[in-house]
């Protein structure tokens, strides 16, 4: 796609500069696709038994699919639907927040062990497969947030969105910022987004394929010494 083919809101001084940042990386980005897909078939191979016994888990603890479907904001603001393991009672985006923070009352009791070690983002390896997320990528937000993106946040739309990034690995703990907040998309909005869209940009402006090996190898040690994690509702 030439950037004059971008959709119009995504067209400005700043996706320019990092639209022509990326065409300087084409070898790297195909590098980066092409491991997006051999890991994620592979992944999906060795732990297809666990994931088996991961959805029996989930389906004997309470009503609803394996998989919640939820619509996020990807590569040339296009939205896509998310794979993740349902942690959430049934239908919780509609009966609380777009925020799950501590001890969230609709958090299910195998889904409370799900989101500990972040196994919630496994099936995303489905995403990652079909081409429209990537192993490392700014992390896919919903449409509300993207709604208010600044021109030059909207450049982080210009790749695949991620499993994780160097902001995942920074707001780890985020719930710890947002349990005691009475509003928490309020305090989302303006205390945590805009450091985490300064990452994005930073990683967007140095992306390569060996970079995104280290933030795998860092994600994974994150996960083990984090104490919890937030994410949008599901």
């Amino acid at each position: 796609m030439s950037y004059e083919n971008l959709p119009e809101e995504m067209q400005n001084t700043y996706t320019k500069a990092y639209w022509e940042g990326l065409q300087k990386r084409k070898f790297s980005l195909a590098a980066k696709r092409a491991f997006d897909i051999f890991v994620s078939m592979i992944l999906l191979a060795i732990l297809s038994p666990f994931l088996l016994l991961l959805a029996a888990a989930i389906k004997l603890d309470s009503k609803g699919p394996v998989f919640y479907r939820q619509v996020r904001v990807g590569k040339y603001n296009q939205d896509f639907r998310i794979y993740k393991f349902r942690t959430m009672v049934q239908n919780a985006d509609q009966i609380g927040p777009s925020i799950t923070v501590g001890h969230d009352p609709r958090i299910t009791r195998v889904g409370h062990l799900i989101r500990k070690f972040r196994l919630d983002e496994v099936s995303q390896l489905l995403n990652v497969l079909n081409g429209s997320m990537s192993l490392v990528g700014p992390r896919p937000e919903i449409r509300k947030y993207v709604d208010i993106y600044t021109p030059e946040q909207m450049a982080t739309l210009l790749i695949r969105p991620g499993i994780t990034a160097p902001a995942s690995i920074a707001f780890k703990d985020e719930d710890a910022l947002l349990s005691s907040c009475e509003n928490t998309d309020e305090v989302y909005i303006e205390k945590i987004l805009p450091p985490k869209m300064a990452l994005n940009l930073e990683y967007m402006k140095k992306i390569s394929f060996w970079k995104d090996i280290c933030i795998l190898f860092q994600t994974v040690i994150a996960v083990f010494i984090s104490k919890g994690d937030s994410e949008h509702a599901e």
